[in-house]
């Protein structure tokens, strides 16, 4: 009998990736559970197995490639019906140490309401015949994202599989008619004949730099944005961590200065909670998140990935030091999950290992800010009655202007540069 395999059901919102490896060839002789092929997918590799045993007549799949759910990838002649239900696939990684993500508790806060009463979404098959036109294939949370950004959802091209519409495709529609001249479709423009004028080099997109492009693109879109910045004097927590780094060595985890920050971090969400909240305006509410998920934004080879670190408001130092040394690692030798960076309610962002005396990160949405560490320097600071060198760290935090206000936001990150400048003072809160 002969079977396909194909690309199975990956994950949530995860709808094709690209082929980087083929470990099958017409001939083969395959057993159940098999790697057929590796797929990177949503900024992680994932290994695809065969759910039945034979020999491969036929392998589709081609490095490089898009593949889409549902997809063939090879075709195998069996002597009987498939043994067992493909499993789901195995992502490359090692077994991630921390506990399962809990049930996400979360307090939701009704915002004022709105100007006008939103006219109930009709059923599919209404929205068809009222419309005289073919349904948009598209799902209800989909359409109400385009309703509340005053989208006509019948306009925006789909990326998705049979055209599917996808929440990337509606914030870029928005943002290219944003940015479109007055008159014109929205569409962004056709692109100049470069080698008209000199060489050119063309490369495609990994996966990672277009999820990258869709991400900041869509964020930038929906988030209004403000970044504020300070300052904080961390010459007394460099001493305590050159102080303490053997100590932690030895529990095989780096003392840095991003695990500091992120302690102080996790304190300060619990503290100013509408900074660890999420906006949604389709029902007009706040939602205040009860745990603290941080991510910490991480440079890789292959681009910008951000590994989440679960609860870390109940973490010591020392165990924040070995998550974020072991997350980051496991990010830059491309066996990081992709659920391992999902799920942040706040992020950090820590250029100060490169260079810069500030910048003004992209808040990540569904979060509603984002905090960025530039490179310390020595300032001479007046202290008492004289000059000392101190070592000082710039800080900008980018925010939601929809949810918070700006002397929130100063009050917010200059908690954090108190609670840097004096870590034992957290302790007496």
């Amino acid at each position: 009998m002969l079977q396909e395999v194909k690309v199975p059901e990956i994950g949530e919102n995860v709808e094709s990736g690209v082929v980087v490896a083929v470990h099958v060839k017409a001939g083969d002789t395959l057993a159940v559970d098999d790697t057929v092929i590796e797929l990177e997918t949503d900024k992680a590799l994932v290994e695809i197995p065969s759910p039945f045993s034979g020999r491969v007549t036929e392998v589709l799949a081609r490095e490089g490639a898009q593949m889409n759910v549902g997809d063939v990838i090879a075709r195998v002649e069996t002597d009987a019906s498939p043994a067992k239900e493909a499993e789901k696939p195995t992502e490359t990684a090692v077994p991630a140490t921390e506990t399962a993500g809990r049930v996400e508790e979360a307090v939701a806060i009704p915002l004022p309401p709105a100007p006008a009463a939103e006219e109930a979404e009709p059923p599919p098959e209404q929205r068809q015949a009222g419309r005289g036109r073919p349904l948009v294939p598209a799902s209800p949370s989909i359409r109400r994202l385009a309703r509340e950004l005053g989208v006509d959802i019948a306009a925006v091209r789909g990326s998705g599989p049979g055209g599917r519409i996808t929440e990337a495709d509606i914030k870029t529609h928005v943002r290219h008619r944003q940015t479109a001249a007055p008159g014109s479709t929205g569409e962004a423009p056709a692109l100049p004949d470069f080698s008209r004028w000199g060489p050119i080099d063309v490369e495609a997109m990994d996966t990672v730099r277009r999820l990258t492009a869709q991400s900041t693109a869509g964020s930038w879109t929906a988030i209004p944005h403000v970044t504020q910045f300070d300052e904080a004097d961390i010459s007394t927590v460099n001493a305590f961590i050159q102080k303490n780094a053997a100590k932690v060595e030895k529990a095989g985890a780096k003392l840095t200065i991003t695990a500091v920050i992120t302690r102080v971090c996790a304190e300060a969400l619990k503290r100013f909670p509408r900074f660890n909240a999420s906006i949604d305006m389709a029902n007009q509410r706040v939602i205040l998140k009860r745990y603290v998920h941080i991510g910490i934004a991480a440079d890789t080879s292959r681009g910008l990935l951000v590994p989440v670190i679960r609860d870390a408001d109940k973490s010591s130092l020392v165990d924040l030091a070995l998550v974020i040394g072991d997350l980051s690692s496991r990010a830059r030798s491309k066996k990081i999950k992709s659920d391992e960076m999902e799920g942040g309610t706040f992020t950090i962002s820590n250029q100060g290992g490169i260079g810069g005396v500030g910048f003004t990160p992209i808040v990540l949405w569904p979060q509603v800010a984002i905090l960025g560490v530039s490179r310390s320097t020595i300032k001479p600071v007046f202290v008492k009655d004289r000059f000392e060198p101190r070592t000082i760290l710039p800080l900008s935090l980018s925010y939601d202007h929809r949810i918070i206000d700006g002397a929130d936001a100063a009050r917010f990150l200059r908690w954090i540069g108190a609670g840097l400048e004096q870590p034992l003072s957290l302790f007496l809160e």
